[in-house]
């Protein structure tokens, strides 16, 4: 089945298509110069530029692939969880697409998407797989016994970890997005300059980094460390070790959870996805993690691990492929989680 799949969750407007498990085009769009002057992500602005850039972007997917609408047997959105206003052009544009075709079309889960991107280079990945998801939005990490059936093992309770980079980065007065700056600049760095206690949590599996960002603010208060005055400053070396001990700091939690959860639960693979999954510091852990316990590995390169519609693409086929098809009822969800009672309701409402 040849697929197009659309991804317009947040920041990040991208189309792919895929022919079975094959990915022939992968295009995005990105967001960064515009929100850059913010700090953030500003919803509005966002909803706008996907809606003015949309149609290139799948036109370029469908030219690079070398191939047309008419050739199109199916059809993939992300459908949530994300910026509502931003889902809803993808959603619209793809319904639209499937009610002109008269083409099957799923709504996937963002969430699936990114964990699904961990078969893009290794389809052969066995299952069950351990998959830790880390980007701006989520941090959380779950089972995965097959495509579509996920049972969630631990999850942040406030910050998502690329969250606690880019407000701490903030904080400094780096460049935005904060998380690729202070991966950049921790290389540099001393990792033990600055001491970051570890996240205790009582009676659940969970991540928590809203810490993180507090420490930092006192760890510049007491080292006398002033934020940049403006992003293409020359950091001093207090700056850098900081960062470096940040990115230590948040690394080790990460780990210390995914090693709790592989002794716990005993997967064949593990997978790392999501945008944080960009950091050095944490592929080179989670490589010897795996490499430790005798796991199959799957990160997906730097251009799969942001948002992008190619994992979109491959968590949709196998829904399209197992007949299943969403155009009566595809709708855009601001909250959908995966795995659990909780999303079982959910998808129950959007199926």
């Amino acid at each position: 089945m040849r697929v197009l799949a659309v991804e317009s969750s947040c920041d990040e407007t991208a189309a792919a298509v895929a022919d079975g498990r094959r990915l022939l085009s992968s295009v995005v769009s990105s967001q960064v110069t515009l929100h850059a002057p913010y700090g953030g992500v500003v919803p509005e602005i966002a909803a706008r530029h996907h809606l003015g850039r949309i149609s290139e972007v799948v036109e370029r997917a469908l030219s690079e692939a070398h191939t047309d609408l008419d050739a199109i047997e199916g059809l993939a959105v992300t459908c949530g969880p994300g910026l509502v206003g931003c889902l809803l052009v993808g959603v619209n544009f793809v319904r639209a697409l499937a009610l002109a075709r008269r083409l099957p079309v799923v709504g996937v889960n963002h969430l699936e998407g990114h964990i699904a991107s961990g078969w893009l280079e290794t389809p052969l990945l066995p299952f069950p797989a351990l998959a830790l998801v880390v980007s701006g939005g989520h941090t959380a990490l779950w089972r995965v016994r097959a495509f579509g059936e996920y049972r969630q093992l631990a999850r942040t309770r406030d910050d998502a970890a690329g969250e606690a980079f880019d407000k701490a980065a903030k904080m400094m007065g780096l460049p935005y997005p904060g998380g690729p700056a202070i991966d950049r600049l921790a290389s540099q760095g001393d990792p033990r300059a600055f001491a970051f206690g570890e996240v205790r949590i009582k009676g659940e599996a969970a991540f928590s980094f809203s810490g993180y960002k507090t420490a930092v603010r006192e760890h510049m208060r007491r080292a006398g460390i002033e934020p940049l005055p403006h992003p293409e400053a020359e950091p001093p070396q207090a700056m850098v070790d900081l960062v470096a001990s940040l990115r230590h700091a948040v690394v080790r939690e990460l780990l210390r959870r995914a090693r709790q959860a592989l002794l716990a639960d005993r997967p064949r693979s593990l997978v790392l996805a999501g945008g944080v999954a960009a950091n050095r510091l944490l592929r080179e852990e989670i490589t010897r993690l795996a490499d430790e316990h005798g796991l199959a590995l799957a990160i997906p390169p730097l251009r799969y691990c942001g948002d992008n519609a190619a994992m979109i693409a491959r968590a949709g086929i196998e829904a399209l492929e197992a007949g299943v098809n969403h155009l009566d009822r595809l709708d855009a969800f601001a909250s959908l989680p995966l795995g659990g009672p909780e999303a079982e309701r959910s998808s129950r409402r959007h199926r």
